[in-house]
């Protein structure tokens, strides 16, 4: 995730746009840039670092224009150098682009223009836009046809915006599964990431939607779609809130923002080059035994998917704690060690990592922060492209790893003949409607879920139950439950729970549990044999479950009916949430949590 910044007025912009930056760090901070309309030409000043680093390098106030564009990184192809930074310039230097999102067909766009005579620069997908819009401009001779002939040749997800000298006086953006606003202000106009980037400025605002691209000037814009041109007539709306909280951008924290973007990072998980995730598939395929390897919530992650695994792959994925990986794995040049960080330098996961390579194990990774020592350390790296996680807690980066790691099961599944390839076409669409159905969520079950956080908040001990991959399930959320609330939280699969634990069940201890669809016949009636155990000795049962309402539970959140494919990891969302609002409810610092911190890099 990038924040990108855009603003055309009748009056100098340079403090304007170093301000709106200044506001978008948050989505990215490996480096920064931006590009100003001056007389003689395309002025960019661009470095590696924050905001303020780069500015003391580079000066970025000092160019003067009333046209510009300003961008902030979070590094998704190629590494975090001074050249990669944004904006990119066509081979002319009459375009300069900005892009948050990533361009699937970049190579084959590369590759095709390079022919042609153009020469590229970076390791950026982004470079190939002005490229392409030079190299429409030069046939069409008109800025918006050629913008509308880029948008024919680009695969991907982008919110994109560009100037140029055939038009010096505008700014030229587009969206597509990217956010992307208007701000329309006093003889000023800004586009943005986020509102809190221009809402010292303006709180008038026109958000774009997907498929749309707008044409802005100091006093005027036109917002049209993408694959027809037509004019779209769209109201302004005001907002309220405060420039203060705006930087969550209107959410009271970064952890429900963050968990409200998971529609988005999960679109983003399922557009990582299909490539990547084969060439993954194939290093399992091809190992006599793969590791699942995390620590905290990576760990949960990596045991959801060794369900997905078997039951996709039938391949048998030992899960192992990062820091117990040196004292029970069994590693040597067949090995595959496979492990997820969202930071990429979580040191017993390095620790781990170093262990298995010194073996001569081969290794990979999902990581979300490129350039990070593990994604430059391992064979294969996917770059899951989550965006900054502001929260300690993860949430969005979490569900994106298991997205990543689903898509790959379903790759080996096809490799291997575990799945027909009627299984798996059947499958892939089944993936592609986990975004609605977190939507769904989002929409028609927060304030259900919040209801019964709120009423059960000062319950101080829970068991979360489950069966096959609902225990991951359910253990991920009980540790979200116990991060942020600080309430003892135990999560388990449902028939351990009957060796020992179900002892502590009484009016005192909560259970909250994961049930699969009734569809799932072994699984579901086990699991509600589970439910009987525990109301039979008093117990207070709040169950997730799928289907009609049914009064076994003293408290329950019914989701919608979806495939058994994608069914936890809607679950997976109504924990968060609990979690989330029984912090609310207890009075906690929900974004940093006591005694805990983003990315553990010591023993």
């Amino acid at each position: 995730m990038c924040g990108i910044v855009g603003i055309v007025s009748n009056s100098n912009i340079s403090d304007r746009l170093f301000r709106c930056i200044k506001n978008l760090e948050y989505r990215g901070y490996d480096s920064c840039g931006l590009a100003m309309l001056t007389p003689s030409g395309i002025e960019v000043r661009k470095n590696v670092g924050s905001v303020d680093d780069v500015n003391a390098v580079e000066h970025l106030t000092e160019p003067q224009g009333s046209t510009g564009l300003a961008h902030t990184r979070w590094a998704t192809h190629g590494g975090v150098t001074q050249i990669n930074s944004h904006p990119h310039l066509s081979g002319d230097g009459a375009f300069a682009v900005i892009h948050n999102g990533i361009i699937s067909n970049y190579r084959e766009l590369k590759e095709e223009l390079s022919a042609s005579g153009h020469t590229f620069v970076s390791q950026t997908d982004t470079e190939v836009i002005p490229h392409v819009l030079q190299d429409e401009f030069e046939k069409e001779q008109d800025v918006e046809r050629a913008m509308f002939k880029t948008f024919k040749r680009l695969k991907g997800t982008y919110a994109f915006a560009f100037v140029t000298t055939h038009a010096p006086r505008q700014i030229f953006c587009a969206r597509k599964e990217s956010p992307l606003v208007l701000g329309i202000g006093q003889n000023s106009t800004f586009l943005a990431s986020d509102i809190n980037s221009f809402i010292e400025y303006t709180r008038d605002i026109v958000i774009l939607n997907d498929d749309e691209y707008a044409i802005i000037s100091d006093d005027t814009y036109a917002i049209k779609h993408v694959q027809t041109g037509e004019r779209i007539n769209r109201k302004v709306q005001h907002i309220t809130w405060s420039a203060a909280a705006a930087q969550k951008g209107g959410f009271p924290t970064f952890m429900l923002k963050e968990i409200h973007e998971q529609p988005g990072t999960v679109k983003t998980a399922l557009n990582i080059p299909q490539e990547e995730i084969t060439t993954l598939a194939r290093m399992i395929h091809d190992s006599e035994r793969t590791y699942l390897v995390g620590v905290g919530t990576t760990y949960y992650v990596s045991l959801t998917a060794h369900y997905y695994f078997a039951q996709l792959a039938g391949k048998f994925l030992p899960v192992v704690s990062s820091d117990e990986f040196e004292y029970s794995a069994e590693v040597n040049e067949r090995t595959l060690f496979l492990c997820c960080s969202q930071s990429g330098e979580t040191y017993d996961t390095l620790k781990a990592l170093r262990f298995a390579k010194k073996r001569g194990a081969k290794s990979a990774a999902v990581v979300n922060v490129v350039g990070s020592s593990i994604s430059r350390e391992v064979d294969h790296a996917i770059m899951q492209s989550s965006g900054p996680e502001i929260c300690v807690l993860s949430t969005k980066a979490a569900i994106s790893q298991m997205v990543v790691l689903l898509r790959t099961a379903l790759e080996v599944g096809r490799l291997n003949d575990t799945l027909s390839e009627e299984q798996y076409q059947t499958h892939q669409h089944e993936l592609q409607q986990l975004p609605d159905g977190i939507q769904w969520v989002l929409n028609r079950r927060l304030s259900r879920i919040q209801e019964i956080a709120n009423a059960h908040a000062p319950i101080k001990n829970w068991l979360f139950l489950g069966r096959g991959v609902y225990m991951a399930i359910g253990m991920e959320a009980a540790l979200k439950m116990k991060e942020v609330t600080y309430q003892h939280a135990e999560g388990m699969a449902g028939g351990f729970m009957k060796h020992g634990t179900i002892s502590l069940i009484d009016k005192e201890m909560f259970t909250q549990v994961f049930v699969p669809p009734a569809s799932q016949t072994d699984l579901y009636e086990s699991t509600m044999s589970n439910v009987e155990e525990v109301k039979a000795r008093g117990g207070f049962v709040v169950g997730f479950h799928f289907g009609a309402s049914d009064p076994k539970f003293n408290a329950e959140v019914i989701f919608p009916d979806v495939p058994p494919l994608i069914a936890p990891l809607l679950q997976l969302v109504g924990g968060q949430l609990f979690a989330y609002y029984s912090a609310v409810k207890l009075g906690r610092n929900i974004d940093k949590p006591r005694s805990l911190a983003k990315s553990v890099t010591v023993a």
